[in-house]
């Protein structure tokens, strides 16, 4: 039997915290592992910023941090992408408190030094006090190497890394096809969610494919649907799987016949649903049209976690942001179809506030455990987090690891990952 009161020692390095089907309690709780891992993980691989809907124009900009720091994400006047460090190269003061907005430039608020849209410093207040010893060229905001795939904008403090391409790897087919969520209008982020909770960032990172709390956690939930619905959500016997996709990333399938949803538009509409179609009919949408953006609407049935910052989840992203060892900020953004008909639109807002709003019968739930999860691991500094469920029936896959839709897959994929980076 796995003894789950190991004494740790003191010197243990952060690969003797990390085994196969086990991780300590300290990865919730040691401050100082904290402090290593910002810099080992968030400072030291790609990171999720933004959505390019988000900025979608020139001057558009979203303020959102890597790790704690504060950066920019800004579309220049040529409509490139920057990822700008938020500090002025003065005397370090912030040049944007805005969350979101369109603007020309960045003016720093203590002494009025002005940068352009791609960072460059454009302007300096009484610059003859300084004479000769200032060169506008050698202050620049701080720039981040930037790249996209797919509408996604990930950024890194590493000039050296792999390319975010490799870096995705086998993910980058799953991001295909949440996009499809657009149903040919694309996908645009409409709106976000933010909250704390009391607990450690890598507790929300495993709970995104956790399909075994489910039944118990969302019984409130799954008390408000309709029989079709309750129907389609009983998936933690069913037919669904959790894969390990390569460099901490996984997906959870919880509704394999929604993985695709271009596929089998013939099938019947759910009937939540017929309304719906009936409005978009009306309104003269082809009948194909009319079903995929039916399909669309209730989104993906899968939810894939990026390592180690973001998850494509259904029908939103959620992206965690890490403020201290116990304390995390979610952001849960929710995606229409840009440019899409209305109707569908405010139907996509509807789901999502049933779920994953403030008043929602999700999310209120789950940060309830998360916050049980940080309580607890406070009791037995020597005790084990047990992430052995799913591991007998495991098998390799084409990409990686693939094991039953309850199994604990995809958080032994993100802990062999952090474990790779944390011992680097």
């Amino acid at each position: 039997m796995t003894n789950l009161i190991e004494t740790v020692n003191l010197a243990a390095t952060p690969a003797d915290l990390v085994q196969h089907d086990r991780v300590h309690t300290s990865l919730y709780t040691d401050a100082r592992l904290f402090d290593e891992e910002l810099e080992k993980v968030f400072y030291s691989t790609w990171v999720w910023v933004a959505h390019a809907s988000e900025i979608p124009d020139n001057g558009s900009y979203k303020s959102t941090y890597i790790g704690k720091q504060p950066v920019i994400v800004v579309r220049d006047r040529k409509k490139d992408v920057h990822v700008l460090l938020n500090r002025c190269r003065h005397r370090g003061a912030t040049v944007c408190e805005h969350k979101k907005g369109k603007t020309n430039s960045f003016v720093c608020p203590y002494h009025g030094w002005s940068y352009a849209l791609d960072g460059s410093l454009r302007g300096v207040p009484h610059p003859e006090s300084y004479a000769d010893c200032l060169d506008k060229g050698e202050l620049p905001l701080v720039s981040l190497r930037v790249e996209q795939y797919n509408g996604m904008i990930f950024a890194t403090f590493k000039d050296d890394i792999e390319p975010l391409e490799d870096f995705l790897g086998a993910a980058k087919k799953w991001i295909d096809l949440f996009m499809k969520q657009g149903a040919g209008y694309g996908v645009k982020v409409s709106g976000e969610h933010r909250f704390r909770f009391p607990g450690n960032w890598k507790i929300q990172l495993e709970n995104t494919t956790d399909a075994y709390h489910f039944p118990l956690v969302h019984k409130s939930f799954l008390s408000s649907v309709d029989e079709q619905t309750l129907e389609l959500f009983d998936f933690v016997e069913g037919p669904g799987y959790v894969e390990d996709l390569g460099n901490g990333h996984s997906v959870m399938v919880m509704i394999p016949d929604l993985v695709d949803l271009e596929a089998d538009l013939d099938k019947p509409i759910p009937e939540r649903f017929e309304a719906l179609a009936q409005e978009l009919r009306e309104e003269g949408i082809e009948e194909q049209q009319v079903r995929r953006i039916v399909r669309a609407v209730g989104g993906s049935g899968f939810n894939l976690n990026l390592f180690p910052n973001v998850a494509c989840s259904m029908a939103f992203f959620r992206v965690l942001q890490p403020v201290s060892v116990t304390e995390t900020e979610i952001h849960h953004a929710v995606i229409t179809m840009d440019g899409g008909p209305a109707v569908a639109n405010r139907y996509r807002l509807r789901l999502h506030e049933h779920f994953q709003g403030p008043m929602g019968f999700g999310t209120p739930d789950d940060s309830e455990a998360w916050e049980r999860v940080q309580k607890g691991a406070q009791a037995g500094s020597d005790l084990w987090i047990m992430l052995n469920r799913g591991l007998p029936g495991e098998k390799p896959s084409e990409d990686g690891l693939v094991s039953d839709v309850s199994a604990e897959t995809g958080m032994r994929a993100a802990y062999q990952q952090w474990k790779k980076m944390m011992s680097a």
